[in-house]
């Protein structure tokens, strides 16, 4: 990613760690904090350590806990956790299980609710880019659209914390870049697979998106997620490079393999319009780095709140909530994953401010902030068992469906 603006001079929270608690609790989803023993990291495998701890931070104590990942193991490897289709949900713990993964914690922040919008169904999908196994899944939502707090100064919906074909962990920005080509001209493409598009523009879905509708896409604006949905839309189904069908409003249902459904409103949508039914159409897209010349096997939204060992200006540092991060270290052969624990005794959390810090603490260089509060949620299988546990308890009392995740992998 590019270099930010750094935040200097005191001010910063001090943590104090309280307590090392290395030994997989296995604590049921009820409200009792957690049981600690011995102090140190417990080994889920090879290259795959856990440990829990104390933090002392604004809000009281917080119950932070972390896997550490050894990317420099061949053995090991992360992926993205996901249910399959980008407008979908599942649990941290049936999605780990799902893929075969040794563990995994939440993701990207996700259209949730759709209270503004009666009767438009919530998508379920992520807010920022998504790549898995080295397939682009989906790009950004404008800012205004997204769901989380507030981003942080210079940051945005395009932030990803990814690992490239060569192993390493990064942060960075993914951009789509897209077009559709008719017989009148070749258009912007804005949107892939997104639950929100900007305003006057045209967005493609396809089999990656699931079955969800598409009617989400064309409500709010860019800097209002409730503002009224467009009345001006369009839709148009290309296969095989020619129109198949059009359709006035977005619909829904699943699209088949190498079928495009664009979507257009406003601007958009008057575009479309000039499009029949045996128009050849050609649409391309591919989502590019900001800063890395190496291809992502991975990647997922949130935002970042440490870069090159300093937490970026302007972090929260007053509104402390249950929280999951990811923080790379070792010039990014390491990762630590943070989920804080959402009992009753730790549920004051931290502010994002309070969660640089821990990540540097932990020895971070750079993190990045992913969704919290109910979605906060740590699995893994502990030594010698077959199935994946939960091992923080989260917030809302069982766990909450999200849209994706961090998975980690192993061979051994």
């Amino acid at each position: 990613m590019t270099h930010r603006q750094r935040r200097l001079g005191a001010g910063r929270s001090v943590l104090t760690f309280l307590a090392a608690l290395g030994t997989l609790a296995g604590a049921a989803l009820v409200g009792a904090a957690p049981a600690g023993a011995a102090p140190g990291w417990t080994q889920l495998a090879t290259g795959v350590h856990y440990e829990q701890f104390d933090v002392s931070a604004a809000a009281g104590v917080a119950h932070a806990h972390v896997i550490r990942v050894d990317l420099g193991d061949p053995r090991v490897r992360v992926e993205l956790l996901y249910p399959g289709a980008v407008a979908a949900r599942a649990t941290v713990s049936r999605l780990a299980t799902a893929q075969g993964a040794l563990a995994g914690v939440n993701g990207d922040f996700f259209n949730i609710s759709e209270t503004q919008h009666p009767g438009v169904e919530a998508t379920g999908a992520s807010v920022g880019p998504a790549i898995a196994q080295g397939r682009a899944l989906k790009a950004a939502v404008p800012n205004g659209q997204r769901f989380g707090p507030a981003l942080p100064p210079g940051t945005s919906t395009k932030d990803v914390f990814g690992v490239g074909t060569d192993r390493l962990a990064r942060l960075d920005a993914l951009a789509l870049d897209g077009s559709v080509r008719t017989p009148e001209g070749q258009l912007p493409l804005r949107g892939l697979n997104q639950y929100a598009l900007p305003v006057g523009s045209v967005g493609a879905f396809t089999s990656d998106w699931g079955g969800a509708s598409r009617v989400r896409a064309t409500c709010g604006t860019d800097r209002d997620r409730a503002a009224p949905c467009s009345e001006d839309t369009q839709e148009v189904t290309v296969r095989n490079g020619q129109v198949v069908a059009t359709a006035d409003t977005p619909g829904s249902g699943p699209i088949a393999d190498g079928t495009t459904v664009l979507v257009g409103r406003e601007a958009g949508a008057q575009q479309l319009r000039k499009l029949s039914v045996g128009s050849a159409v050609t649409v391309q897209h591919r989502l590019v780095a900001a800063s890395a010349g190496t291809p992502y096997r991975f990647a997922l939204g949130g935002y970042p709140v440490l870069d090159e060992g300093r937490p970026l200006p302007g972090l929260d540092d007053t509104t402390s909530a249950v929280r999951t991060a990811v923080g790379i270290a070792d010039g990014g052969r390491r990762l630590y994953l943070l989920a804080l624990d959402g009992a009753p005794d730790y549920r004051g959390g931290l502010t994002i401010a309070e969660v640089a810090d821990t990540m540097q603490t932990l020895g971070s260089v750079d993190a990045f902030s992913l969704d919290g509060g109910g979605s906060t949620t740590m699995a893994a299988r502990k030594p010698g068992a077959g199935a994946v546990t939960v091992l923080n308890h989260p917030s809302g009392g069982t766990e909450r469906p999200v849209a994706n995740g961090i998975g980690v992998f192993s061979t051994t």
